[in-house]
């Protein structure tokens, strides 16, 4: 008997360590995808900036990379190709900003001749998909409304649903695409309401949103307030 108690207790700890042990990897594991994560981010900030054509571009760029943050010494002399990165940087942040711009005049184009497609005097577009019912809001209304907003790849920069929190402005003190979009919507409407660049934030950075940006919204009008 005493035999048994004493084995009892010698499981006792190594099952402890065992589980620490588990705890331990568990915590390495969750590091490690959280540090996978951060580089994944810092490689999609590069691609907004720069062009690499080819994976031999990118395997030079991983390696510089991982030599600095090992402290190893440059296998270039650094500071000789300086010009000719701020040069890159400047081609391609050209090229990048042309692409883009190309593409959101394509989208604008071909939501514009959707059915049921409204473009307001501002250049505003409008789709709705549920029509509501009431008054329209004016210019200087109160609405709370529900919305979601992407950018045209699809890149979420805001959301009152995801804060499962209605959203209540004044249409005075909003984008001039949703001044206008929100008095073509009755309580109960929903819609797709696309913002050209002039009608959003225009060549300023806001966030999220690069300058230039054809904004999407998915939005409801919960209510007319005022």
């Amino acid at each position: 008997m005493k035999k048994i108690i004493f084995a009892l207790m010698l499981m006792v700890p190594l099952t402890a360590c065992a589980q620490d042990a588990s705890e331990a990897t568990e915590d390495i594991a969750e590091r490690n995808k959280m540090l996978y994560s951060l580089g994944f981010l810092m490689g999609d900030n590069l691609k907004q900036e720069l062009i690499l054509d080819n994976e031999d571009d990118y395997k030079a760029v991983s390696q510089g990379m991982r030599d600095s943050l090992l402290n190893k010494t440059a296998q270039t002399n650094v500071e000789q190709y300086k010009p000719q990165i701020m040069q890159k940087y400047q081609e391609d942040a050209r090229k990048i900003a042309q692409k883009r711009l190309a593409e959101q005049k394509e989208y604008l184009t071909s939501f514009e001749k959707e059915k049921g497609v409204k473009k307001l005097d501002n250049g505003a577009l409008i789709k709705l998909s549920r029509a509501g019912s009431g008054k329209n809001p004016k210019a200087d209304s109160t609405v709370t409304v529900h919305y979601t907003g992407t950018l045209l790849d699809g890149t979420k920069f805001d959301s009152s649903r995801d804060r499962n929190q209605p959203f209540q402005t004044n249409l005075m003190s909003v984008i001039p695409c949703w001044t206008k979009g929100m008095q073509q919507m009755k309580p109960g409407a929903r819609a797709q309401l696309v913002c050209p660049p002039e009608t959003a934030y225009g060549s300023r950075p806001v966030g999220p949103i690069p300058p230039d940006s054809v904004l999407i919204f998915d939005v409801e009008m919960i209510s007319l307030d005022k």
